[in-house]
């Protein structure tokens, strides 16, 4: 027991986290003793770490084949919680498989099976069909994000991929809201709820700005503009609708980014790196962006179109206010527009005008090398440090990928910055470096 925690200490370290909160201690003891558990907690509370740390605990370092499947909703979330694991370093190889990436890759990366595998529900789906890997040593199954998983449309494969997986013994879904059934094909049995979803660990203040035109894109300006220069996301319902503010933005030379499923899988990608190290400081998203991100700590979130669900303004909401943070959540409402009953906010925001420029420091540079290549973030920041002269603090987050890096660097400086280490070598491969 006393090796266990001190390797848990050790993992916490890693994730810069000094402690558990209660719901991980209680979620940590119920995954850890009970063959079924349902963890029922607000975005942002630390989920991913919480049935992480029980289910690596119990992985085998003898077994050459898979052990823990992680399936989840969206592309995004597979990703995250496969840095998430890299970041612990638990000694396990995990990989993330989802669609939109070429299903050879993922047959290079499965040729040598990860302990723990992440993936959505179709691509899961179709590699055991062809059967890619083994099932048989997979153990323990988590559904994180239930809600989406079951939701129908997805009900078919995840009913024919627990089917293919014969020798479960624990079992771990996750949500952030509990609004419906749990199929019977799940087969959940006797299950221990770990429910935080009543308990107030958010400091969410919500407020009402009410806008005169139908439109609602100058009272939006307004309010960017009353709130100043802090991260934050505008949500909108219609990837049409982003396109049409995002205009509005430019044209008002406001800097942002934009997020939305019909986007390619690298644009999605680069968006959220230039929204984390502060390129971006606002982005505009559809619902996708409102669960299994990751982003960093947000000031404020902006309802631009008012979601058409309870569960949607819920998990809106858990963007912001995060793990004991304050956060404002904004509901732009035109004057004329009828407000959803689980609106219920009375505080109306009179918006004060403000000129300062809502603008980063910073600009994203690619490079061209990565983890495959023996790169770490050290050897990126040794290289900026010695050929381009910067202090400590002007190299912002880097960001190592398989293959290539990301790094925030001083936007006046970036054009020198890429002049000198553009072709240059970095270990031992040539790299292009450019800004994105």
């Amino acid at each position: 027991m006393a090796k266990y925690i001190k390797a848990q200490q050790d993992i916490l370290d890693k994730l810069n986290i000094k402690a558990l909160n209660p719901m991980q201690e209680d979620a940590l003891v119920a995954i850890s003793n009970s063959e079924n558990a349902v963890l029922l907690s607000p975005t942002g509370t630390g989920k991913t770490v919480a049935f992480l740390l029980p289910t690596i605990a119990t992985l085998n370092n003898d077994c050459d084949h898979v052990q823990l499947l992680i399936l989840v909703p969206s592309r995004e979330l597979a990703i995250q919680i496969e840095q998430v694991i890299r970041t612990m370093g638990s000694g396990y190889k995990v990989n993330a498989v989802y669609g939109g990436r070429p299903f050879s890759k993922d047959k290079i990366e499965l040729a040598h099976p990860p302990a723990i595998l992440i993936g959505t529900p179709g691509r899961i789906a179709d590699h055991l069909r062809r059967e890619t890997f083994l099932v048989e040593d997979i153990k323990t199954l988590i559904l994180d994000e239930f809600d989406k998983s079951l939701e129908v449309g997805f009900e078919k494969e995840m009913s024919e991929i627990i089917s293919l997986l014969p020798h479960i013994k624990k079992r771990i879904l996750t949500s952030a809201t509990q609004d419906m059934d749990i199929p019977a094909f799940v087969g959940l049995q006797n299950e221990l709820v770990i429910d935080y979803l009543g308990t107030k660990i958010s400091n969410l203040v919500i407020k009402k700005v009410v806008a005169p035109d139908k439109n609602k894109l100058q009272t939006l300006v307004d309010l960017l503009y009353h709130i100043g220069n802090k991260p934050g996301i505008i949500f909108c319902n219609y990837k049409d609708t982003i396109q049409y503010v995002s205009d509005f933005l430019n044209k008002n030379k406001i800097a942002h980014g934009c997020f939305q499923g019909g986007m390619e899988q690298i644009d999605r990608e680069r968006a959220l790196i230039k929204f984390r190290n502060g390129t971006h400081q606002i982005i505009i998203a559809t619902d996708l962006a409102a669960r299994g991100l990751d982003i960093p700590e947000l000031n404020y979130i902006i309802h631009y179109q008012l979601p058409l669900k309870g569960e949607e303004f819920t998990h809106r909401n858990g963007r912001t206010a995060r793990m004991n943070a304050e956060g404002t959540a904004y509901v732009l409402q035109w004057e004329k527009e009828y407000l959803p009953d689980f609106i219920t906010t009375k505080h109306i925001e009179k918006l004060q005008t403000k000129t300062t420029k809502i603008e980063s420091q910073w600009a994203t540079l690619f490079i061209s090398g990565g983890r495959k290549d023996k790169i770490s973030k050290g050897d990126i920041a040794g290289l900026l440090f010695k050929q381009c002269d910067l202090e400590y603090s002007e190299i912002g987050v880097i960001e190592l990928k398989q293959d290539c890096a990301f790094v925030a660097v001083p936007k006046q400086k970036v054009k020198s910055i890429v002049a000198i280490i553009n072709n240059t070598r970095l270990k031992k491969k040539k790299v292009r470096v450019n800004l994105i």
